[in-house]
């Protein structure tokens, strides 16, 4: 009975990991954790089915900083998910490190979403900008990230973003 419940306990703390980001954090054949965030480096990027050019191109990206998540590695060839839930194998060199994220695509409606002069919702607005905006981040505190985008700066929620993790700093 205990080496039954040793395995169960196992069982349990490998699905825990998985379920969750933070504790699922695995270093890669790169060297970097996996998952993590990274984002297009070109506009036109073939996703395939598996790890191999040998593989079928099941769909191609067409937008050049597009954030995705990095969820899987083998040699040269990247596990990635995007906002939707997409997934595909790219090559590595198709992928930038720059850190972008997409303003609340899961918003069903286009209220605008306030930037802040602050990391700080009592600060005054310096942009509003619709869901599924997206933007370069320029850094995270846990709580809020500053975006840097083609004609509005500003800090937002994290909680806002696809393309930062919770409570993520850098």
């Amino acid at each position: 009975m205990g080496a039954a419940r040793s395995r169960a306990a196992a069982i349990l703390a490998a699905g825990l990991m998985l379920a969750s980001p933070s504790l699922a954090q695995t270093v890669g054949s790169s060297g970097l954790p996996v998952p993590r965030f990274v984002s297009l480096k070109s506009d036109s990027v073939n996703v395939r089915q598996g790890p191999s050019r040998d593989q079928a191109v099941i769909w191609r990206y067409v937008r050049a900083g597009m954030p995705v998540e990095i969820t899987q590695e083998f040699e040269n060839w990247r596990r990635i998910r995007d906002f939707e839930g997409g997934e595909g194998w790219v090559f590595h060199s198709l992928l930038s490190g720059t850190r972008t994220a997409i303003v609340a695509p899961w918003a069903a409606d286009k209220t605008m979403i306030d930037l802040h002069s602050d990391p700080d919702e009592t600060s005054r607005v310096t942009a509003r900008v619709e869901p599924k905006v997206q933007a370069p981040v320029e850094k995270c505190d846990g709580t809020w990230c500053r975006l840097d985008g083609k004609g509005f700066s500003g800090w937002i929620a994290q909680a806002s973003l696809w393309g930062v993790y919770p409570d993520e700093k850098f």
